[in-house]
């Protein structure tokens, strides 16, 4: 009844219906699930980071770089180049500057 190329066709057909989509409209919340995993994962090392950098004394509020932060010479580094800047200025001369400038080192709290 049927030739050979039809017979080898419909055997060869899948026999799965398909039934249309499986997830429905919520797929979108698997990629969206895995943005915010990635996002949470990036800023709590972000947060680690940031602390360790603090801890050590660089990258806080008083600028970038070691000595910069909230580390024990962070208080004296900020005075010392405030008089730098003022001599730098021209607000007081050379005298004044290494006068103000062997008081401020000789009174750090560090022993340093």
């Amino acid at each position: 009844m049927f030739s050979s190329s039809v017979a080898t066709a419909l055997a060869a057909a899948p026999c799965t219906v398909w039934a249309g989509p499986v997830f429905g409209w919520w797929w979108i919340f698997i990629p969206i699930f895995w943005v915010a995993v990635f996002v949470l994962l990036f800023g709590l090392a972000g947060r680690r980071w940031r602390r360790a950098a603090a801890m050590r004394g660089g990258y806080g509020p008083g600028g970038f770089g070691p000595g910069a932060g909230w580390g024990p010479h962070s208080a004296t580094r900020s005075a010392e180049q405030t008089l730098a800047q003022r001599y730098a200025n021209g607000d007081i001369d050379e005298a004044e500057y290494r006068a103000r400038l062997e008081v401020l080192r000789a009174n750090r709290t560090d022993g340093a």
